[in-house]
């Protein structure tokens, strides 16, 4: 083994465990135990105190002190006695609401509101065994050059959940040689830096998520040089759960060749 496949393993390795640590975190996407849509009509949620519903406005929580509800606000837990309204921003991460060990995220996807339970006792993260992975290989680390729009671009894409959309960002097209074919993918902005590339291939509903996967890049060069690491493609979350929105890779991202890198479909203990 040469010095630079070396330098592959052992770096691609660290990146592997750290990914794997990130999932297992107490209230990280193994913890979620339901996703339910709010209605206009005050409702109990099992397993949480209180009444929760949506309005125009925002989504509504009904509780009493006792009850232990508190919003996670920038300085301090604030707890909920009477009713509090919260207002999410559709397709960002939502707001967030302590209960004992529990949190419950409060969204808004597609002008509706809904809640997320986060549980660190949830059997998909007390029974994750780890991620699954094809070997890596150096065939797959690909050279790659960024074409930036001369502005953003907004795009619409559906979601695993029927009847949502999501609304993104493309900042320009990646372009890279691969099995001896130019391919091009649309990239959105990574949220450290970096592009995101989230396209299907010829392995999706077979030995990978039928959802597609996605990898992320570092920054382009100032002349557009990037490199595309496909050892690196990952599941998005709702591979791992029933209770996530997330979205489908933006149209024209479909590699028509089986690309054997990166997460393989996770072995799921609550199927």
């Amino acid at each position: 083994m040469t010095s630079t496949i070396s330098d592959l393993h052992t770096s691609w390795a660290a990146w592997h465990a750290a990914r794997e640590d990130e999932l297992r975190a107490p209230h990280g996407w193994l913890s979620l135990t339901n996703l339910q849509w709010l209605t206009p009509e005050p409702s109990a949620v099992e397993g949480l105190p209180g009444l929760w519903s949506a309005t125009p406005d925002g989504a509504v929580i009904t509780a009493a002190a006792a009850d232990g509800l508190s919003v996670r606000t920038v300085r301090e837990p604030r707890l909920v006695d009477g009713s509090v309204t919260l207002h999410p921003v559709d397709g960002l991460p939502g707001t967030l609401v302590e209960v004992g060990d529990k949190v419950v995220e409060v969204v808004r996807r597609t002008d509706t509101h809904a809640l997320r339970v986060r549980d660190p006792e949830a059997v998909t993260r007390t029974a994750f065994a780890g991620v699954p992975t094809f070997p890596v290989d150096e065939r797959w680390v690909l050279d790659g050059r960024f074409q930036p729009y001369p502005e953003p671009q907004p795009i619409t894409v559906g979601a695993v959940v029927d009847g949502l959309e999501h609304h993104l960002t493309a900042v320009g097209v990646v372009r890279f040689e691969l099995d001896g074919e130019e391919r091009a993918l649309v990239a959105m902005p990574g949220k450290q830096g970096g592009l995101n590339l989230h396209f299907r291939d010829a392995t999706n509903g077979h030995s990978t998520y039928p959802g597609g996967r996605s990898v992320r890049t570092g920054d382009p060069t100032d002349d557009g040089c990037v490199i595309v690491d496909l050892n690196r493609l990952t599941n998005l979350p709702c591979a791992f759960t029933d209770y996530a929105t997330c979205p489908l890779p933006p149209e024209g991202n479909t590699l028509d060749v089986a690309v054997e890198a990166g997460e393989k479909s996770p072995l799921r203990p609550d199927h």
